[in-house]
């Protein structure tokens, strides 16, 4: 098995671990005889797109090949007249939504870096994006795939229609496994039509605003598909106010997002917002990009990013109480907050690199005792392995290893990347 050319194993480093070479398959067929080469050699892999998304769980226990998708990027079928689009997982997410935008056509990914960012990647990642509460989430749009197990085996399951499934859907299983079951060497999807036109709503919020403008937009008869409540994250554009800010977007008809736009500035007026600004066409659509840049954004080795999901009504709180436990450690908050889909991101940071270990240790073992719990997004990598990646603990942790040991039973893809490390290497746990 030679090494690809161009690709440097340091490249591909993860906790400082750097693999000892990296691989980039440039077929299906490919992919399966590395995997099985080193599934039976007993090394650990871990599979790369665009690397946007490898901040997510601790890093591996161990890691011998790094098997970039890179050159797994091609089109497969596309039946536009059936809504229907099957390319493979190393295809960035940029490229697919230009092909299908050809024919008027998109699948809500809602990637952060779509230039970089792999359709695979954002599968396995479980990504949901800001606008699952309107169109739900990626995994909701796989009406298929192709994937590669760690003895070689290639597995189908589902295939080009929207209805086709029986039974479980083996698809929906790869989603957000990180990569620890399978390899996704390949994707369909069902597509949605352009919508007309795309505005996006900005709004610095005064003083004493925020909480009565978030429950208004809670409230609007016309949901926009992105609404974020947001303070610090310049990244994504916009001017805060005492209290942060409003992003909106609002997608359909001419005449439903005109409607929208006239409830919106009613409802965030009543709640004390003077002015909104509104960015219509490209304008808007870059905007969007900005914000989903910055979910993924990090300052250098001095910040990370914590998550919190539940319920829509409590994520205000939730946000508000992780941001006030960072203040008291000496931690500076910012916080990206979804008003329909109930995520609260909330990214902390010092203004020195050498304080900020220390800091972040003890608001970490300070959230060992809170509820609900917080699991970290994006970490430096030299952090990851002494933090709390999963939070205070793993719901079903030894279904899980079981569910690991029967697809992999020696552990040959990312040991360690989930909560319960020990016997990575025996392949008991991952």
């Amino acid at each position: 098995m030679a090494l690809a050319p161009g690709l440097d194993p340091a490249a591909f480093a993860l906790g400082g671990k750097v693999p000892l070479r990296a691989l980039a398959p440039a077929s299906i067929e490919e992919l399966a005889a590395v995997v099985k080469a080193c599934n039976e050699a007993g090394e650990a892999v871990v599979v790369f797109g665009g690397g946007t998304l490898q901040g997510i769980g601790f890093s591996p226990a161990r890691y011998d090949i790094a098997i970039s998708t890179a050159r797994l990027d091609k089109v497969l079928e596309y039946e536009f007249r059936d809504l229907t689009i099957s390319v493979e997982c190393g295809r960035s997410v940029e490229r697919l939504n230009a092909t299908l935008a050809e024919r008027g056509q998109f699948v809500p990914l809602d990637a952060p870096s779509p230039g970089l960012s792999s359709v695979g990647g954002l599968l396995a990642s479980g990504w949901s994006g800001p606008r699952r509460a309107t169109f739900g989430r990626p995994r909701d749009f796989v009406i298929g795939s192709t994937v590669v197990l760690a003895d070689g085996t290639v597995a189908k399951a589902g295939g080009m229609v929207v209805k086709n499934v029986t039974g479980y859907d083996m698809s929906k299983l790869w989603c957000g496994s990180l990569g620890t079951l399978a390899v996704l060497a390949r994707a369909n999807f069902k597509t949605l039509p352009l919508p007309e036109t795309t505005r996006v709503a900005l709004a610095a919020l005064p003083e004493r605003t925020r909480r009565r403008a978030v429950e208004h937009v809670a409230a609007l008869d016309v949901e926009p598909s992105v609404a974020i409540a947001l303070h610090g994250f310049p990244e994504a554009g916009g001017r805060d106010g005492q209290e942060g800010r409003l992003f909106l977007m609002f997608e359909g008809s001419h005449t439903l997002v005109d409607r929208a736009t006239r409830d919106l500035r009613s409802a965030i007026g009543a709640a004390g917002v003077p002015e909104t600004t509104l960015l219509d066409g490209t304008a808007a659509t870059s905007a969007f990009a900005r914000l989903l840049d910055a979910y993924g954004a990090r300052l250098g080795e001095r910040s990370l990013t914590y998550r919190s999901c539940g319920l829509p009504g409590e994520a205000l709180s939730r946000c508000d109480a992780l941001a006030h436990a960072a203040t008291r450690h000496e931690l500076h908050a910012e916080s990206l907050l979804d008003i329909l889909g109930g995520d609260a991101y909330v990214r902390v940071s010092t203004k020195l690199t050498a304080e900020f270990a220390a800091a972040v240790e003890r608001l970490d073992a300070s959230l060992g005792t809170s509820s609900p719990t917080y699991t970290i997004f994006n970490a430096p990598e030299m952090l990851r392995d002494g933090l709390k990646m999963w939070g205070n603990e793993m719901t079903s942790p030894a279904t899980q290893r079981d569910i690991k040991h029967r697809f992999d039973p020696k552990a040959t893809f990312a040991p360690g990347r989930f909560a319960g490390r020990a016997n990575c290497s025996e392949g008991k746990r991952a």
